[in-house]
């Protein structure tokens, strides 16, 4: 859950990035060090010129708004390609690939399910399981990430052309 702090520079910050063509996927403040997670949405990632860019133009704003009290360190990430989900169009965006969820709520005696994004609207997401299928609210999920596999890495590879398989998400790290 995101703090107050953290919603305001969300609020700050998400229209800047969507003006420079990126999209701000969450951030957060930990050990005075705000870390600002983005990508590109042609790509899927962000380079370390992206990361550059970003930080450039978020720097003068925050100096100016400074909505954290006290140093911090300002570092501007890729979300990496195992990388969380929370719109609806992340689902949809990501269909058929392997997905682990936990809800804030039990459907049929379980929180915490793991199977392949099928179907997707802005009311559920439907996961297939071992178990079977599963409809899951929006609304209920507290956490959803992509798992890690050759197959994400086959189908990251096609659907953003990514080039090298070994590639680590980059990291930006700036003082303030």
């Amino acid at each position: 859950m995101a703090s107050n702090t953290e919603n305001k520079i969300t609020e700050l910050l998400a229209p800047v990035l969507e003006k420079m063509g990126f999209d701000l996927l969450w951030l957060e403040i930990k050990s005075n060090i705000l870390t600002i997670y983005a990508e590109n949405p042609k790509t899927a990632k962000l380079t370390l010129d992206e990361c550059t860019k970003i930080s450039r133009e978020i720097s003068p704003i925050l100096e100016v708004e400074d909505p954290i009290d006290g140093a911090y360190r300002l570092e501007v990430s890729s979300a990496g390609i195992d990388r969380p989900l929370f719109k609806p169009s992340d689902y949809d965006r990501y269909h058929d690939l392997e997905v682990k969820v936990e809800l804030s709520s039990i459907i049929e005696g379980q929180k915490k399910f793991r199977g392949f994004i099928r179907e997707n609207n802005d009311q559920l997401v439907t996961i297939e399981t071992d178990q079977g299928n599963y409809d899951l609210p929006h609304s209920d999920i507290i956490k959803c990430k992509l798992v890690m596999n050759e197959e994400l890495i086959k189908e990251t590879k096609k659907r953003f052309g990514i080039a090298n398989n070994n590639e680590q998400p980059e990291t930006l790290e700036i003082n303030a």
